[in-house]
């Protein structure tokens, strides 16, 4: 499944993000991975999480993002939920390649029973109808 964290810049998703991961780690089973453009927040994160600089692994593209998870994927095969924070930086892409990069992240989910948690700097009202399902938190 794939959940989304939407809101302008500056409207709190990253403490949200947070604190969802922190609440998570300790109710299952499997491991979590948490994406993020930095390693700012390494100490804000529950020692269970693995945090991954995805600023470190120059990624150029949606493409090259995708296959970037679909490679933590394939090396854990614990891995129950990853988190995006700040999606559309990490993920290099723009407003038109969300909904067909989120298709691609739910086909994963489905594959390998992983649940995607992201954070997208959008108000609620910019995204394409057929994600706003998928909102668990609007700011």
């Amino acid at each position: 499944m794939v959940q989304l964290i939407v809101g302008r810049k500056g409207k709190g998703k990253t403490k949200q993000l947070l604190d969802k991961v922190n609440g998570e780690v300790k109710e299952i089973s499997g491991n979590v991975v948490y994406l993020d453009k930095s390693a700012k927040h390494m100490y804000e994160l529950n020692n269970k999480v693995r945090l991954v600089d995805v600023s470190q692994f120059m990624i150029e593209n949606s493409s090259e993002f995708l296959g970037f998870v679909s490679g933590v994927l394939s090396q854990d095969h614990d891995l129950q939920q990853m988190y995006f924070d700040s999606f559309l930086t990490i993920a290099c892409m723009d407003d038109k390649d969300l909904e067909p990069a989120i298709d691609k992240l739910e086909k994963l989910s489905k594959s390998f029973d992983v649940d995607f948690i992201l954070s997208v700097s959008m108000d609620e009202s910019e995204l394409p109808a057929g994600l706003k399902d998928k909102i668990i938190l609007s700011l």
